[in-house]
C-alpha cells in the first residue's frame, strides 16, 4: 500500500530551492519564524553532492528545521523521514529526525515520542543520511510512535551538540513505507497501527474498535502481545488473535462475525475464561441466538457462575442456546460440598418457609435441606438473612416446630441460581462430563421452558438437574443420556438423582438414565413423562429397586406413557403437602400410565412396579388409569405389580373413584389385578348366599365397591333342578378385607355365573 499511489496523499515537502519561507526554526506551526530572511541559512544552489541545497549554521543548542505544511497522518500508514546532510566547518553536531504532532483542531499533541535516533556526523564532507518512520502502531522500526490522535505532524531535523558548526542539508524526503510493516494489508487491518500497544496495562479499547471502523470488510489482526481492554469493545469484522485479551469481568468482547466459543479461546487463552466470556456476550447480543462451542472440549475447574458472568443481568428472557461441545469438570477442591446446619422453626401456616434461622447469613441459596419430616429435593429457594428466614422450594410434611436442620451445597458445573429469573434458555448437543466431581446443572429460582435437547449429563456426584424453586417451569428435557456415576453401587447405598422439578408443565421424553437412586423427581402437575429408558438395577440377587420416576403431588395430572421402566419402579406420594392428611381437594388423582414396558430381574418378590406412598390419612384414588403396559419379571417371580407403602398411611379404599386398571400383561407375576374384575364363579352346592372372592387381584388391594354385572353362564338351579328366574341381591365389600361380593338368591340355587366387580364409582 502507498497512500500518494492509491490515494493522492501528499507527503513529501516543497524543495528548499522553492524558498526557505515555508521551513521553520520553530515547530513549523502557524506563525513560527522561518528561515527565509535569517543570518545562519542559505540556500546553496550548485553542490557537488547534493545540487542544490541549504547550507545552515547551528547557533542554538537545538537547532530546529521544521516543515510548515502539514504532513498527513493516516491511521495504517507508515512515513520514513530521510535526510542526507553533510559538515562544512566548524564544531560538528549531531542530527536526528524531528516533528511536532497535531490534531484535527490543530492543537499538539503532547506525550509522544517527536525524535528520532540521533547520528553524530564525525567527518568534513562526508555525506551521512538519516532516517525516522513514524506511524500509529508499536512495531519494530517504528521511531516515532504517535498512535491515532494526531492527523498532521510537521517535519524535518534536529542539530544537536556543539554550536557554531556549518552543515549543508539536501532536501528533505517524506515516502510512505507501509508496505513494509503489513504482511498481508490489503486483507487485514493490525489494531497496532491505531495505537493498541499489547502491554497489558495501557487501555486498547479505542484501539480496537478504530481498527474494527477502517476493516472494511478485513479482518483484524491482534499481533501477539496481551491487550488490556479496559471498555466493552464490539467488533464487526472477522478477527485473527494471535495476541490475548485482558478485560474487566463487567465489561464485554462482542465479536459479532466470529461468535463462537474458538474465537473466544484464540481471545483469551484460557478456555474457562473464553466460555464465561462468550455466554456473557451472548446475552448481550442482539445479532446472535446460539453459542457454538466449536465441538470443543472444555476443562472447568471450579463451579461456573452464569450470573456472575453476566454482571448487567439479573434476569434474561429471550431465546439464547449453547450447543455443541463438552464441558469437562477436572479434580479440585472447588467442587466440595459445603455442609451446614443451623436451627429453624417451621410452620404450616407459612409452608414454604423457614424462621428465626440462626445464622441465616451463610446458608447458600441452592441448598438441599435435610430434616425430620423434610421430603425429598427441598432446595433453599431464598435467603433474607436480616429477618433471618429462608424461602424453600417446597413445603415439608411434618417438620412443625424447632429443629436443627442439615443444608448441603452442591457444586454445580453450570450454576444458574444467581439469576433471579431466568427463561428459553436451551443446551443442545453438550455433553457435562462430570466426572464424579460435581453435579451438572442448577436452574434459577424461577424462569419458564429451560430446553436440555439431545445432551449427555455424565457420572454427575450428586444430582444431574436441580430445581431451586419455579425455574424450571414448561422445563423440556428431550432425548438425553443421564449416566450415573454409582453405577458400580448396590441400589440401597446410592444418593444421587438425575433431575428434580418443582413447577408443572414439564416435558420429559425419550431419555435415557442409568443407575441413580431415582431418574426424576416431579413435584408439580401436568407432566409428561413419555419414551425414557429408565434403568437403576443392580448385580445383587433378591436386591431392593427404588423409584426411577417420583411424583410427589397427590393431584398430579400428568401422563407416564410408552417408558421402559427397567428395574425399578413409579413412585406416587404427597411427601410435599404441608397437611399431609386428605382434608380436601382431589387426593391421588390424574394420572395415566399407559403403554409402558416395566421389567425387573433378581429382586425381592415383595417388589412392585407402581408404588403410591401417602404421607397422612384419607386419601384416596380419584381418576386413575393404568392401562396396556407390560409387566414382566426374570430371574425369579414378584407377588404382585402394584402396591400401596402404608409407611406412613394406607388408602381409602372406601372413596375410590374412575380407576381404570385393565388391558396389562403380566409375566412371573403372581397376582394380576385389573378393574374392573370379572371373576367366574362356580357354586357346586346350593345356597341362597354365594360368596365370590376376589382373590387380592382387586388393584392395589382395594375394596370392591360396584358390581356391574352378574351373568349366569348356564342355568341357575335349585335343588331340584328347577331354573330360578330371580335376580340375585348384590352385596359388596364383603369379608374381613372388604374384597369380597355376596350375591343373595331369593332361594337357595347353585350355577356359574361370572361377575363384574369394580374398586370405584
Amino acid at each position: 500500500m502507498n497512500k500518494a499511489i492509491t490515494d493522492g496523499v501528499v507527503f513529501m515537502p516543497t524543495a528548499f530551492e522553492d524558498g526557505l519561507n515555508v521551513w521553520s526554526s520553530g515547530n513549523g506551526t502557524s506563525g513560527s519564524d522561518t528561515y527565509d530572511t535569517a543570518t545562519n541559512a542559505v540556500f546553496v544552489p550548485a553542490d557537488q553532492d547534493f545540487g542544490g541545497c541549504l547550507e545552515l549554521q547551528k547557533v542554538n543548542s537545538t537547532q530546529k528545521l521544521r516543515y510548515t505544511g502539514q504532513t498527513p497522518i493516516v491511521p495504517g500508514c507508515y512515513l520514513q523521514v530521510r535526510v542526507k546532510i553533510k559538515a562544512i566547518s566548524g564544531s560538528l553536531p549531531s542530527v536526528r529526525i524531528a516533528a511536532w504532532a497535531g490534531d484535527s483542531n490543530e492543537n499538539h499533541v503532547s506525550d509522544l515520542d517527536e525524535t528520532g535516533p540521533s547520528v553524530a556526523l564525525t567527518s568534513y564532507g562526508e555525506v551521512v543520511e538519516v532516517t525516522a518512520i513514524v506511524g500509529s502502531g508499536t512495531r519494530g522500526g517504528v521511531d516515532m510512535v504517535w498512535g491515532t490522535a494526531p492527523v498532521y505532524g510537521h517535519f524535518g531535523l534536529d542539530l544537536i551538540g556543539a554550536s557554531g558548526g556549518v552543515v549543508r542539508i539536501d532536501d528533505v524526503e517524506i515516502v510512505d513505507v507501509s508496505n513494509v510493516f503489513l504482511r498481508d494489508m490489503l486483507g487485514v487491518v493490525d489494531v497496532r497501527d491505531f495505537g493498541a500497544v499489547g502491554d497489558g496495562v495501557t487501555d486498547d479499547s479505542a484501539a480496537f474498535e478504530a481498527a474494527d471502523e477502517a476493516a472494511g470488510g478485513r479482518r483484524i489482526l491482534v499481533p501477539e502481545g496481551e491487550y488490556f481492554l479496559g471498555e466493552t469493545v464490539t467488533l464487526n469484522a472477522e478477527v485473527d488473535f494471535e495476541g490475548t485479551i485482558e478485560m474487566p469481568t463487567d465489561k464485554m468482547l462482542l465479536l459479532l462475525k466470529d461468535f463462537g466459543l474458538p474465537s473466544y479461546i484464540a481471545a483469551f487463552g484460557s478456555e474457562e475464561l473464553a466460555f464465561r466470556k462468550a455466554f456473557q456476550a451472548l446475552l448481550n447480543n442482539a445479532d446472535h441466538d446460539s453459542l457454538d462451542l466449536g465441538g470443543r472440549k472444555i476443562k472447568v475447574t471450579g463451579p461456573i457462575d452464569m450470573q456472575a458472568a453476566v454482571p448487567n443481568k439479573t434476569s434474561y428472557a429471550t431465546r439464547r442456546v449453547i450447543r455443541n461441545g463438552q464441558l469437562e469438570a477436572s479434580e479440585s477442591s472447588a467442587w466440595d460440598t459445603d455442609v451446614f446446619t443451623s436451627q429453624a422453626t417451621y410452620s404450616t401456616s407459612d409452608s414454604r418457609k423457614l424462621s428465626n434461622v440462626s445464622n441465616a447469613a451463610n446458608i447458600p441459596v441452592g441448598c438441599l435441606v435435610e430434616g425430620n419430616g423434610v421430603g425429598r429435593e427441598v432446595y433453599v429457594r431464598s435467603v433474607n438473612a436480616g429477618a433471618q428466614e429462608i424461602t424453600l422450594s417446597a413445603p415439608l410434611y411434618d417438620a412443625a416446630g424447632t429443629q436443627t436442620f442439615t443444608f448441603r451445597s452442591f457444586k454445580y458445573m453450570l450454576d444458574f441460581s444467581g439469576f433471579e429469573s431466568f427463561s428459553k434458555f436451551g443446551l443442545s448437543d453438550v455433553e457435562l462430563q462430570c466426572e464424579g466431581e460435581c453435579s451438572a446443572i442448577r436452574l434459577s429460582p424461577s424462569g419458564s421452558t429451560f430446553n436440555i435437547r439431545d445432551c449427555f449429563i455424565s457420572r454427575p456426584k450428586d444430582r444431574g438437574v436441580t430445581s431451586i424453586g419455579g425455574g424450571c417451569q414448561g422445563m423440556l428435557i428431550d432425548q438425553c443420556q443421564f449416566l450415573s456415576s454409582e453405577d458400580s453401587e448396590s441400589v440401597a447405598t446410592r444418593t444421587s438423582i438425575a433431575v428434580n422439578a418443582n413447577a408443572n408443565d414439564v416435558k420429559f421424553r425419550h431419555n435415557r438414565s442409568t443407575r441413580f437412586l431415582h431418574c426424576a423427581l416431579f413435584q408439580g402437575s401436568n407432566t409428561m413423562i413419555i419414551g425414557n429408558h429408565l434403568f437403576q438395577g443392580d448385580d445383587d440377587v433378591s436386591g431392593v429397586r427404588s423409584a426411577g420416576v417420583v411424583l410427589s403431588g397427590s393431584h398430579s395430572s400428568s401422563t407416564i406413557s410408552g417408558n421402559y421402566v427397567d428395574n425399578c419402579l413409579i413412585e406416587w406420594t404427597n411427601e410435599h403437602d404441608p397437611t399431609p392428611d386428605h382434608s380436601n381437594g382431589f387426593s391421588f388423582s390424574a394420572l395415566s400410565i399407559t403403554d409402558n414396558i416395566f421389567l425387573a430381574g433378581s429382586v425381592a418378590n415383595w417388589f412392585a412396579f407402581v408404588v403410591i406412598k401417602p404421607y397422612g390419612v384419607g386419601h384416596y384414588l380419584n381418576g386413575v388409569t393404568v392401562t396396556g403396559n407390560k409387566f414382566r419379571c426374570i430371574n425369579g417371580s414378584i407377588e404382585r405389580a402394584d402396591r400401596v407403602d402404608t409407611s406412613f398411611a394406607g388408602l381409602d379404599f372406601a372413596k375410590s373413584k374412575n380407576v381404570t386398571f385393565e388391558a396389562n400383561t403380566y409375566h412371573n407375576v403372581s397376582v394380576q389385578p385389573t378393574n374392573p374384575l370379572r371373576v367366574k364363579h362356580n357354586q357346586g352346592s346350593t345356597s341362597q348366599v354365594w360368596t365370590i372372592d376376589s382373590d387380592d387381584k382387586l388393584p392395589f388391594g382395594a375394596f370392591v365397591r360396584r358390581v356391574d354385572s352378574v351373568v349366569a353362564y348356564d342355568e341357575v338351579v335349585d335343588g331340584s333342578g328347577d331354573r330360578e328366574h330371580g335376580m340375585p341381591q348384590v352385596r359388596v365389600g364383603q369379608g374381613s378385607d372388604n374384597d369380597q361380593v355376596k350375591l343373595v338368591w331369593p332361594k337357595a340355587v347353585k350355577g356359574d355365573v361370572s361377575v363384574v366387580m369394580r374398586i370405584d364409582l
